[in-house]
């Protein structure tokens, strides 16, 4: 059992809660039962460590089972141990670390995708999480991030998707204008959600949004450059029919993508 919270590998694990460290080794921190279950649901092969104070890991079976079927050791550690090492206050007994695996752009678009979220800027942890958490519970093919928009294996976006990292792939780094052609290439058409488009309303009633498409979101404080909207072929802006000066970005995003998601499959059953 892993005892002092100052030992190197402790302090190699805490690290991962900075994205230089996160850069400099390709891995990432999972806190918590439900983000390990997920890990060892979809991914058991990204596990590098799997650390449990022995309560944490009594109380959860199921995942005693997954690890044991995935071939998945467990460290034990003492509470003091497992609280240096994670980012939240209450890890709730359990931590792994992760190899990162995104995807690349090309990969992506290569698999004749139906629907892909693109985030461009997005600087606020908790939204992207959300918005990776949307789209996969949308049937979303794939995420992409591009520009300065924060890292996806940021310990507070981890949290936040609750598990959706591993259920779709997701793209890092990549540049905007090179993903909006590769989305054309594809057949997609790229929709931008900025408050000076036009009603999605009416792209509904249209029936754009029962094609094939990549969603575009921008910057919380400030939406998509002009630049970048020019690169999209429609600018579509939810209404507000009550008295709410605007939307959250996730919370827009989120009724963006079930938009497309119910139209294309409305399609599907016609």
């Amino acid at each position: 059992m892993l005892e002092n919270p100052r030992s190197p590998r402790v302090r190699a694990v805490a690290k991962l809660t900075k994205r230089s460290a996160r850069t400099e080794t390709g891995l990432y921190l999972l806190e918590g039962p439900q983000a390990v279950r997920e890990a060892l649901t979809y991914s058991p092969e990204a596990i590098v460590e799997l650390f449990a104070t022995p309560n944490g890991w009594e109380r959860h079976s199921d995942i005693r089972a997954k690890a044991t079927d995935a071939g998945v050791e467990v460290e034990y550690v003492t509470e003091y141990v497992l609280n240096a090492m994670a980012d939240t206050v209450t890890p709730q007994g359990l931590v792994a670390v992760v190899r990162q695996t995104p995807t690349s752009v090309r990969d992506i678009f290569a698999g004749a995708p139906r629907l892909v979220a693109i985030c461009e800027e997005i600087r606020d942890p908790g939204n992207l999480g959300t918005i990776i958490r949307a789209a996969d519970a949308a049937g979303a093919d794939a995420v992409v991030l591009t520009g300065r928009t924060v890292d996806p294996y940021n310990p507070k976006v981890v949290r936040a998707t609750t598990g959706s990292l591993f259920h779709l792939p997701v793209s890092v780094g990549a540049d905007l204008a090179e993903v909006v052609e590769r989305a054309h290439a594809a057949g997609l058409r790229v929709l931008a959600a900025d408050v000076k488009g036009d009603d999605l309303l009416q792209a509904r009633a249209d029936g754009l949004l029962a094609e094939p498409t990549a969603w575009l979101f921008g910057n919380e404080a400030h939406g998509l450059e002009d630049e970048a909207l020019g690169l999209a072929d429609r600018v579509l802006r939810l209404p507000i029919f009550g008295r709410a000066e605007s939307l959250n970005l996730a919370t827009a995003a989120s009724v963006c993508l079930y938009e497309s998601a119910f139209a294309q499959r409305a399609t599907a059953l016609s």
